[in-house]
Protein backbone atom coordinates (compact mmCIF):
# COMPACT_ATOMS: atom_id res chain seq x y z
CA UNK A 1 0.00 0.00 0.00
CA UNK A 2 1.24 3.46 -0.87
CA UNK A 3 1.11 6.20 1.65
CA UNK A 4 -2.36 7.60 1.84
CA UNK A 5 -4.06 4.21 1.50
CA UNK A 6 -4.22 4.08 -2.36
CA UNK A 7 -4.07 0.76 -4.12
CA UNK A 8 -1.01 -0.07 -6.24
CA UNK A 9 -1.41 0.53 -9.96
CA UNK A 10 -1.27 -3.21 -10.63
CA UNK A 11 -4.43 -3.84 -8.59
CA UNK A 12 -7.60 -2.55 -10.30
CA UNK A 13 -9.99 -0.59 -8.17
CA UNK A 14 -13.20 -2.39 -7.25
CA UNK A 15 -16.09 -1.40 -9.50
CA UNK A 16 -18.94 0.56 -7.93
CA UNK A 17 -21.86 -1.44 -6.54
CA UNK A 18 -24.00 -0.54 -9.53
CA UNK A 19 -21.56 -2.17 -11.95
CA UNK A 20 -21.37 -5.31 -9.80
CA UNK A 21 -25.16 -5.53 -9.80
CA UNK A 22 -25.25 -5.07 -13.57
CA UNK A 23 -22.74 -7.88 -14.07
CA UNK A 24 -24.70 -10.16 -11.80
CA UNK A 25 -27.73 -9.46 -13.95
CA UNK A 26 -25.72 -10.16 -17.07
CA UNK A 27 -26.01 -6.61 -18.37
CA UNK A 28 -24.05 -3.39 -18.40
CA UNK A 29 -26.70 -0.67 -18.14
CA UNK A 30 -28.82 0.78 -15.37
CA UNK A 31 -28.98 -1.62 -12.41
CA UNK A 32 -32.74 -1.18 -12.33
CA UNK A 33 -35.12 -1.00 -9.38
CA UNK A 34 -33.28 -3.45 -7.14
CA UNK A 35 -35.37 -2.80 -4.07
CA UNK A 36 -38.85 -2.67 -5.56
CA UNK A 37 -39.87 -6.17 -4.36
CA UNK A 38 -38.71 -5.40 -0.84
CA UNK A 39 -40.39 -1.98 -0.87
CA UNK A 40 -43.65 -3.49 -2.09
CA UNK A 41 -43.48 -6.13 0.61
CA UNK A 42 -42.78 -3.47 3.23
CA UNK A 43 -45.79 -1.42 2.10
CA UNK A 44 -48.05 -4.44 2.23
CA UNK A 45 -46.69 -5.42 5.63
CA UNK A 46 -47.16 -1.88 6.93
CA UNK A 47 -50.67 -1.67 5.48
CA UNK A 48 -51.60 -5.03 6.97
CA UNK A 49 -50.29 -3.94 10.37
CA UNK A 50 -52.37 -0.77 10.27
CA UNK A 51 -55.42 -2.82 9.28
CA UNK A 52 -54.92 -5.14 12.25
CA UNK A 53 -54.49 -2.14 14.57
CA UNK A 54 -57.67 -0.60 13.14
CA UNK A 55 -59.64 -3.78 13.76
CA UNK A 56 -58.27 -3.97 17.31
CA UNK A 57 -59.38 -0.38 17.83
CA UNK A 58 -62.90 -1.09 16.58
CA UNK A 59 -63.13 -4.15 18.83
CA UNK A 60 -62.02 -2.11 21.85
CA UNK A 61 -64.55 0.58 20.91
CA UNK A 62 -67.29 -2.06 20.91
CA UNK A 63 -66.20 -3.28 24.34
CA UNK A 64 -66.26 0.23 25.81
CA UNK A 65 -69.71 1.02 24.41
CA UNK A 66 -71.06 -2.31 25.64
CA UNK A 67 -69.67 -1.61 29.11
CA UNK A 68 -71.33 1.82 29.16
CA UNK A 69 -74.66 0.32 28.09
CA UNK A 70 -74.33 -2.42 30.73
CA UNK A 71 -73.90 0.34 33.31
CA UNK A 72 -77.40 1.63 32.64
CA UNK A 73 -76.74 4.44 30.14
CA UNK A 74 -79.44 4.35 27.39
CA UNK A 75 -78.23 3.51 23.88
CA UNK A 76 -79.70 6.77 22.58
CA UNK A 77 -77.56 8.74 25.00
CA UNK A 78 -74.51 6.70 24.00
CA UNK A 79 -75.12 7.60 20.35
CA UNK A 80 -75.39 11.30 21.22
CA UNK A 81 -72.08 11.36 23.11
CA UNK A 82 -70.29 9.07 20.67
CA UNK A 83 -71.58 10.86 17.58
CA UNK A 84 -70.92 14.33 18.96
CA UNK A 85 -67.42 13.46 20.16
CA UNK A 86 -66.48 11.78 16.89
CA UNK A 87 -67.85 14.72 14.92
CA UNK A 88 -65.70 17.18 16.90
CA UNK A 89 -62.55 15.08 16.52
CA UNK A 90 -63.03 14.66 12.78
CA UNK A 91 -63.73 18.38 12.48
CA UNK A 92 -60.38 19.09 14.18
CA UNK A 93 -58.60 16.66 11.86
CA UNK A 94 -60.29 18.24 8.84
CA UNK A 95 -59.18 21.73 9.87
CA UNK A 96 -55.66 20.46 10.53
CA UNK A 97 -55.58 19.30 6.89
CA UNK A 98 -56.65 22.77 5.75
CA UNK A 99 -59.99 21.50 4.48
CA UNK A 100 -63.38 23.17 4.81
CA UNK A 101 -65.82 21.82 7.39
CA UNK A 102 -68.76 22.42 5.06
CA UNK A 103 -69.14 21.59 1.39
CA UNK A 104 -72.31 21.91 -0.71
CA UNK A 105 -71.82 18.33 -1.90
CA UNK A 106 -72.99 17.20 1.55
CA UNK A 107 -76.56 17.85 0.42
CA UNK A 108 -76.23 15.64 -2.65
CA UNK A 109 -78.84 12.84 -2.70
CA UNK A 110 -76.11 10.21 -2.60
CA UNK A 111 -74.65 11.75 0.55
CA UNK A 112 -78.05 11.87 2.21
CA UNK A 113 -78.52 8.21 1.33
CA UNK A 114 -75.12 7.43 2.82
CA UNK A 115 -76.04 9.26 6.01
CA UNK A 116 -79.28 7.29 6.24
CA UNK A 117 -77.47 3.97 5.94
CA UNK A 118 -74.83 5.17 8.42
CA UNK A 119 -77.59 5.87 10.94
CA UNK A 120 -79.20 2.48 10.29
CA UNK A 121 -75.92 0.61 10.69
CA UNK A 122 -74.65 2.41 13.76
CA UNK A 123 -78.03 2.41 15.52
CA UNK A 124 -78.76 -1.28 15.15
CA UNK A 125 -75.19 -2.48 15.64
CA UNK A 126 -74.92 -0.47 18.87
CA UNK A 127 -78.19 -2.00 20.02
CA UNK A 128 -76.83 -5.42 19.05
CA UNK A 129 -73.64 -5.14 21.10
CA UNK A 130 -75.66 -3.70 24.00
CA UNK A 131 -78.24 -6.51 24.13
CA UNK A 132 -76.49 -9.55 22.62
CA UNK A 133 -73.12 -11.26 22.93
CA UNK A 134 -70.27 -9.24 21.47
CA UNK A 135 -68.84 -12.32 19.76
CA UNK A 136 -72.02 -13.19 17.85
CA UNK A 137 -72.76 -9.57 16.86
CA UNK A 138 -69.23 -9.14 15.54
CA UNK A 139 -69.39 -12.47 13.71
CA UNK A 140 -72.56 -11.45 11.88
CA UNK A 141 -70.97 -8.12 10.94
CA UNK A 142 -68.17 -9.96 9.10
CA UNK A 143 -70.63 -10.74 6.30
CA UNK A 144 -70.68 -7.05 5.32
CA UNK A 145 -68.10 -7.41 2.48
CA UNK A 146 -70.18 -10.24 0.97
CA UNK A 147 -73.30 -8.08 0.96
CA UNK A 148 -71.29 -5.21 -0.55
CA UNK A 149 -70.10 -7.42 -3.44
CA UNK A 150 -73.66 -8.61 -4.05
CA UNK A 151 -74.98 -5.04 -3.90
CA UNK A 152 -72.29 -3.81 -6.30
CA UNK A 153 -73.42 -6.44 -8.80
CA UNK A 154 -77.13 -5.69 -8.43
CA UNK A 155 -76.90 -1.88 -8.17
CA UNK A 156 -73.78 -0.86 -10.08
CA UNK A 157 -73.79 -3.70 -12.59
CA UNK A 158 -70.36 -5.01 -11.61
CA UNK A 159 -69.54 -8.41 -13.07
CA UNK A 160 -69.77 -11.15 -10.46
CA UNK A 161 -69.49 -14.72 -11.68
CA UNK A 162 -71.04 -17.87 -10.30
CA UNK A 163 -68.10 -18.70 -8.04
CA UNK A 164 -68.39 -15.46 -6.10
CA UNK A 165 -72.17 -15.72 -6.01
CA UNK A 166 -71.74 -19.20 -4.54
CA UNK A 167 -69.30 -17.81 -1.95
CA UNK A 168 -71.78 -15.06 -1.06
CA UNK A 169 -74.58 -17.59 -0.54
CA UNK A 170 -72.30 -19.81 1.53
CA UNK A 171 -71.27 -16.84 3.66
CA UNK A 172 -74.90 -15.85 4.24
CA UNK A 173 -75.57 -19.47 5.18
CA UNK A 174 -72.85 -19.03 7.79
CA UNK A 175 -74.81 -16.09 9.20
CA UNK A 176 -77.84 -18.37 9.49
CA UNK A 177 -75.72 -20.91 11.35
CA UNK A 178 -74.86 -18.19 13.87
CA UNK A 179 -78.47 -17.00 14.15
CA UNK A 180 -80.03 -20.51 14.29
CA UNK A 181 -83.55 -19.42 13.30
CA UNK A 182 -86.15 -21.86 14.56
CA UNK A 183 -83.72 -23.56 16.93
CA UNK A 184 -83.45 -23.32 20.69
CA UNK A 185 -80.43 -20.99 20.63
CA UNK A 186 -82.16 -18.36 18.49
CA UNK A 187 -82.83 -14.92 20.01
CA UNK A 188 -84.78 -12.20 18.21
CA UNK A 189 -82.25 -9.63 19.45
CA UNK A 190 -79.68 -11.23 17.14
CA UNK A 191 -81.57 -9.70 14.22
CA UNK A 192 -80.35 -6.31 15.43
CA UNK A 193 -76.88 -7.25 14.17
CA UNK A 194 -78.37 -8.25 10.81
CA UNK A 195 -80.04 -4.84 10.52
CA UNK A 196 -76.70 -3.22 11.40
CA UNK A 197 -75.00 -5.34 8.75
CA UNK A 198 -77.47 -4.11 6.11
CA UNK A 199 -76.92 -0.51 7.19
CA UNK A 200 -73.12 -0.71 7.03
CA UNK A 201 -73.22 -2.50 3.66
CA UNK A 202 -75.51 0.22 2.30
CA UNK A 203 -73.17 2.87 3.67
CA UNK A 204 -70.16 1.27 1.94
CA UNK A 205 -72.05 1.08 -1.35
CA UNK A 206 -73.19 4.70 -1.03
CA UNK A 207 -69.60 5.73 -0.25
CA UNK A 208 -68.57 4.45 -3.68
CA UNK A 209 -71.01 6.90 -5.23
CA UNK A 210 -70.18 9.76 -2.83
CA UNK A 211 -68.84 12.96 -4.43
CA UNK A 212 -65.08 12.72 -4.95
CA UNK A 213 -64.60 16.29 -3.70
CA UNK A 214 -65.21 15.13 -0.12
CA UNK A 215 -62.25 13.76 1.85
CA UNK A 216 -62.40 10.81 4.23
CA UNK A 217 -62.19 13.18 7.20
CA UNK A 218 -65.09 15.25 5.88
CA UNK A 219 -67.12 12.07 5.39
CA UNK A 220 -66.26 11.18 8.99
CA UNK A 221 -67.72 14.47 10.25
CA UNK A 222 -71.07 13.93 8.60
CA UNK A 223 -71.21 10.23 9.43
CA UNK A 224 -70.75 10.88 13.15
CA UNK A 225 -72.97 13.96 13.08
CA UNK A 226 -75.87 11.85 11.83
CA UNK A 227 -75.75 9.82 15.05
CA UNK A 228 -76.69 12.82 17.21
CA UNK A 229 -80.30 13.34 16.01
CA UNK A 230 -80.68 9.57 15.84
CA UNK A 231 -79.65 9.28 19.47
CA UNK A 232 -82.03 12.08 20.46
CA UNK A 233 -84.94 10.32 18.78
CA UNK A 234 -84.07 6.98 20.36
CA UNK A 235 -83.62 8.60 23.75
CA UNK A 236 -87.07 10.18 23.57
CA UNK A 237 -88.52 6.77 22.74
CA UNK A 238 -86.57 5.03 25.51
CA UNK A 239 -87.82 7.44 28.14
CA UNK A 240 -85.15 9.94 29.10
CA UNK A 241 -81.46 10.45 29.82
CA UNK A 242 -79.42 9.59 32.88
CA UNK A 243 -76.34 11.27 34.30
CA UNK A 244 -73.40 9.00 33.49
CA UNK A 245 -70.84 8.51 36.23
CA UNK A 246 -67.18 9.38 35.90
CA UNK A 247 -66.31 5.87 34.75
CA UNK A 248 -69.00 5.94 32.05
CA UNK A 249 -67.79 9.34 30.82
CA UNK A 250 -64.24 8.04 30.68
CA UNK A 251 -65.28 4.99 28.67
CA UNK A 252 -67.35 7.10 26.27
CA UNK A 253 -64.41 9.44 25.73
CA UNK A 254 -62.13 6.46 25.26
CA UNK A 255 -64.52 4.94 22.71
CA UNK A 256 -64.51 8.18 20.72
CA UNK A 257 -60.72 8.49 20.70
CA UNK A 258 -60.14 4.81 19.93
CA UNK A 259 -62.84 4.80 17.26
CA UNK A 260 -61.44 7.83 15.44
CA UNK A 261 -57.89 6.46 15.73
CA UNK A 262 -59.09 3.15 14.30
CA UNK A 263 -60.75 4.98 11.41
CA UNK A 264 -57.48 6.81 10.73
CA UNK A 265 -55.51 3.54 10.84
CA UNK A 266 -58.02 1.99 8.44
CA UNK A 267 -57.52 4.89 6.01
CA UNK A 268 -53.72 4.55 6.23
CA UNK A 269 -53.96 0.80 5.68
CA UNK A 270 -56.05 1.16 2.52
CA UNK A 271 -53.70 3.81 1.13
CA UNK A 272 -50.42 2.05 1.99
CA UNK A 273 -50.67 -1.54 0.81
CA UNK A 274 -52.43 -3.35 -2.00
CA UNK A 275 -56.15 -3.53 -1.27
CA UNK A 276 -56.26 -7.25 -2.10
CA UNK A 277 -53.48 -7.93 0.43
CA UNK A 278 -54.64 -5.61 3.20
CA UNK A 279 -58.42 -6.11 3.14
CA UNK A 280 -58.52 -9.76 4.35
CA UNK A 281 -57.01 -8.57 7.64
CA UNK A 282 -60.39 -6.94 8.38
CA UNK A 283 -61.42 -10.33 9.68
CA UNK A 284 -59.00 -10.03 12.60
CA UNK A 285 -61.73 -7.92 14.20
CA UNK A 286 -63.66 -11.12 14.83
CA UNK A 287 -60.66 -12.68 16.56
CA UNK A 288 -60.29 -9.65 18.81
CA UNK A 289 -64.02 -9.62 19.54
CA UNK A 290 -64.00 -13.30 20.51
CA UNK A 291 -61.02 -12.85 22.82
CA UNK A 292 -62.34 -9.64 24.41
CA UNK A 293 -65.81 -11.13 24.77
CA UNK A 294 -64.33 -14.01 26.78
CA UNK A 295 -61.94 -11.89 28.87
CA UNK A 296 -64.18 -8.90 29.60
CA UNK A 297 -67.72 -10.29 29.57
CA UNK A 298 -67.14 -13.96 30.27
CA UNK A 299 -68.76 -15.03 27.00
CA UNK A 300 -68.45 -18.62 25.86
CA UNK A 301 -69.14 -18.85 22.12
CA UNK A 302 -70.67 -22.23 21.33
CA UNK A 303 -69.75 -24.54 18.48
CA UNK A 304 -72.46 -23.19 16.16
CA UNK A 305 -71.17 -19.63 16.54
CA UNK A 306 -67.58 -20.70 15.85
CA UNK A 307 -68.56 -22.83 12.85
CA UNK A 308 -70.73 -20.06 11.40
CA UNK A 309 -67.93 -17.53 11.93
CA UNK A 310 -65.46 -19.77 10.10
CA UNK A 311 -67.88 -20.14 7.18
CA UNK A 312 -68.42 -16.36 6.93
CA UNK A 313 -64.70 -15.55 7.14
CA UNK A 314 -63.73 -18.29 4.67
CA UNK A 315 -66.33 -17.16 2.14
CA UNK A 316 -65.28 -13.55 2.54
CA UNK A 317 -61.58 -14.22 2.03
CA UNK A 318 -62.30 -16.37 -1.03
CA UNK A 319 -64.47 -13.60 -2.51
CA UNK A 320 -61.73 -11.01 -1.95
CA UNK A 321 -59.05 -13.17 -3.53
CA UNK A 322 -61.28 -14.09 -6.45
CA UNK A 323 -62.11 -10.42 -7.03
CA UNK A 324 -58.40 -9.57 -7.01
CA UNK A 325 -57.65 -12.20 -9.64
CA UNK A 326 -60.49 -10.96 -11.85
CA UNK A 327 -59.35 -7.36 -11.57
CA UNK A 328 -55.79 -8.31 -12.45
CA UNK A 329 -56.99 -10.21 -15.50
CA UNK A 330 -55.74 -13.59 -14.34
CA UNK A 331 -59.11 -15.23 -14.78
CA UNK A 332 -62.23 -14.48 -16.74
CA UNK A 333 -64.92 -12.46 -14.91
CA UNK A 334 -67.27 -15.45 -15.17
CA UNK A 335 -66.23 -16.60 -11.68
Amino acid sequence: MKEGGCLPPTVPAAPPPEDIWAKMKGGTGDPGPRFLPEDAMTDNLRGSLFMVLAMLGFAVEDVLLKRVAAGGVPVGEILIFFGGGGMLLFAALTKAQGQALWHPAVLAPRMLMKAGFEVLGRLFYTLAIAYTALSSASAILQATPLVVVAGAALIFGEKVGWRRWAAILIGLAGVLVILRPGLEGFTAASLLAVAGLIGFAGRDLATRAAPRVLSNFQLGIYGFAAMVPTGIGLLMWQGGAVMPGAAAFAMLAGAVVVGVAAYWALTVAMRTGEVSVVTPFRYTRLVFALVLGVLVFGERPDAMTLIGSAIVVGAGIYTLLRTRNVQRGRVQPRG
